[in-house]
């Protein structure tokens, strides 16, 4: 979904997976600035909406998600994550219940696969599943915005700000009024020192929910069985992650930033050593300079010294050896 947005002045359109929207528009830190302060919104309309409706649609996405949902409160935002039999991470769900509706935000492009599975998983039960995307645009309000919501939007709140599901054909009018815009990039800077990992990327095949952090957010540890169950209590119960989240302070005289994918070695081994982790996100802060999220081998010190490609980088602790 390419959005309208793009025409605003200063737009430059973000790459990859989050193609469709503004990298941002022109003042990176301005715009990071701007969201810290509460101020402004980012223009989500690239993500993936889906809902489920039907009498028994809070029961039945118990049985499948991660999280506790059967008595979901209306209007209480929760987060879900669908696991492969393997424990490992297919999909990450953001959710919210309207009383008569479940609305979901999911990462772009992964909402087909998301509901050939729900669509394989209905039986009997009383419920619909619906592609909204079309006609649904994802805007971020941050936290302390006192931007003013239309009436009738369904909104997911947070901690970290607002989700809007707003109708796609309001999103340029909304845009006029809802302040400065911020592109995607200072979003995922704020993410990235927020320590809030992404599904595809701080994620990748066999990636279980202990690596980073998600159990207890997403996952629910007292809840009935799901897919994937066995694995959560094995490790929560038996064991540890083979991996775990960092957050990296990065050299900030380094020109470049290591990309997703950089390997990440002990800087005493130097950077012929072995390979103990990867980059998965960098950004450039604000405040903080640039910085990374990083997946180790559980194994490594926490006060070890590491190195992001020829970057050196220092490692705060997400998720605990």
């Amino acid at each position: 979904m390419k959005s309208p947005l793009l025409t605003l002045p200063g737009a430059v359109p973000a790459e990859g997976v989050d193609e469709g929207v503004a990298a941002h528009y022109g003042d990176l830190f301005r715009e990071q600035r701007a969201l810290a302060d509460g101020t402004g919104f980012v223009d989500l309309s690239h993500r993936g909406v889906v809902t489920v409706t039907g009498p028994e649609r809070l029961g039945w996405l118990h049985l499948l998600l991660t999280q506790h949902v059967s008595e979901l409160p209306p209007h209480q935002a929760t987060e879900a994550l669908i696991l492969s039999a393997h424990g490992h991470i297919e999909h990450a769900l953001y959710l919210v219940d309207d009383g008569e509706t479940v609305w979901a935000h999911v990462e772009p492009g992964t909402q087909e696969a998301l509901i050939a599975y729900l669509e394989s998983m209905k039986f009997f039960y009383r419920v619909e599943v619906a592609d909204r995307t079309a006609d649904i645009a994802v805007v971020h309000l941050p936290a302390g915005s006192i931007a003013e919501v239309p009436e009738g939007v369904v909104v997911r709140e947070t901690p970290y700000g607002r989700d809007l599901f707003l109708p796609r054909a309001d999103l340029e009018s909304y845009a006029g009024k809802a302040g400065p815009p911020a592109g995607i990039l200072a979003h995922e800077a704020l993410r990235v020192e927020q320590h809030r990992p992404r599904l595809g990327f701080e994620t990748d095949h066999r990636t279980i929910p202990h690596e980073l952090g998600w159990i207890g957010g997403a996952v629910h540890l007292q809840k009935g069985c799901y897919r994937g169950q066995e694995t959560v209590a094995r490790v929560q119960n038996l064991g540890r992650p083979p991996r775990r989240l960092v957050f990296l302070h990065l050299d900030g005289s380094e020109v470049h930033l290591p990309t997703p994918g950089t390997e990440i070695r002990l800087a005493d081994d130097g950077p012929d050593g072995r390979r103990i982790g990867f980059v998965t996100t960098s950004a450039r802060h604000h405040e903080l300079g640039p910085v990374a999220l990083a997946l180790i081998k559980r194994n490594v010190p926490v006060d070890a010294r590491l190195i992001a490609g020829e970057t050196a980088a220092a490692q705060e602790t997400i998720v605990e050896p």
